[in-house]
């Protein structure tokens, strides 16, 4: 489960990304900071960062737009932007989990999140994971009886 979950958000990144490049920046990014628009999907959302942790585009709130959240930590105290922020810089792309708020169900949940570094913008997605079994797969033998 949560592999294709991990591959919906992949595919949003990779989605945002080719918008960005056939329409040009302006246009992508006024699309990523729009609720109703088709880069904001339930809680499946794309945000924007440049290189030093500023907030390029955010899809389900524009008061984030301009802002720094190179210093924000998660509820657990994790510097995630920092992360996110360090590992595209050096990687290009990446996973990150981390402690943030979900739109849909209003409590803070679990992050996965992929980010994809092209030109100077950082482009993330993520899932929220909501149970213990999106963090594991079962596997039982075929012998198993119970």
């Amino acid at each position: 489960m949560l592999e294709k979950s991990q591959q919906k958000a992949k595919n949003w990144v990779s989605k945002a990304i080719a918008f960005y490049k056939a329409s040009g920046k302006g246009i992508a990014l006024a699309e990523f900071t729009n609720p109703k628009g088709p880069f904001v999907q339930d809680e499946m959302y794309i945000f924007v960062l440049n290189p030093k942790g500023i907030m390029i585009a955010h899809g389900v709130n524009e008061k984030y737009e301009g802002k720094n959240f190179i210093d924000i930590k998660d509820s657990t105290g994790k510097s995630f932007i920092q992360e996110i922020i360090n590992a595209a810089n050096v990687n290009g792309n990446g996973w990150i989990d981390y402690q943030w708020y979900n739109p849909v169900t209003k409590e803070t949940k679990n992050k996965n999140v992929y980010f994809e570094r092209v030109d100077d913008l950082i482009f993330c997605s993520g899932i929220y994971i909501e149970k213990l079994v999106d963090f594991i797969t079962i596997s039982i033998p075929e012998n198993w009886i119970g």
